[in-house]
């Protein structure tokens, strides 16, 4: 599973942001790992962060919910940096992405 998501970044606090990832914490890189997330990467053009990443697990949603769990901490570093983009679901700060193409 492809995952593409998209959020802003905080004009104040950009360089706070690639500071964090600059130098992520070790217990989240393994979090990430554990829950079975691949070559995840994250974009900055402007405003928006762009995210991917690919799921190769067999239960998302329970993934998903051990990694927020993970990396609480970690969340409440980063989330301050962000808000979510227009016509982001109420509740959503990372808005997945519909995608449109793909070729391996």
């Amino acid at each position: 599973m492809r995952i593409g998501r998209v959020v802003k970044v905080k004009a104040d606090m950009k360089e706070r942001y690639k500071q964090l990832h600059a130098k992520p914490w070790a217990e989240v890189t393994k979090a990430i790992h554990d829950c079975n997330i691949k070559n995840f990467s994250i974009y900055l053009k402007g405003e928006l962060l762009f995210s991917y990443f690919e799921y190769i697990g067999d239960n998302y949603a329970q993934d998903m919910k051990a990694l927020d769990e993970l990396t609480k901490d970690w969340l409440k570093e980063t989330d301050q940096c962000q808000e979510p983009v227009e016509g982001a679901l109420e509740g959503e700060l990372w808005s997945v992405m519909e995608e449109v193409f793909y070729q391996e």
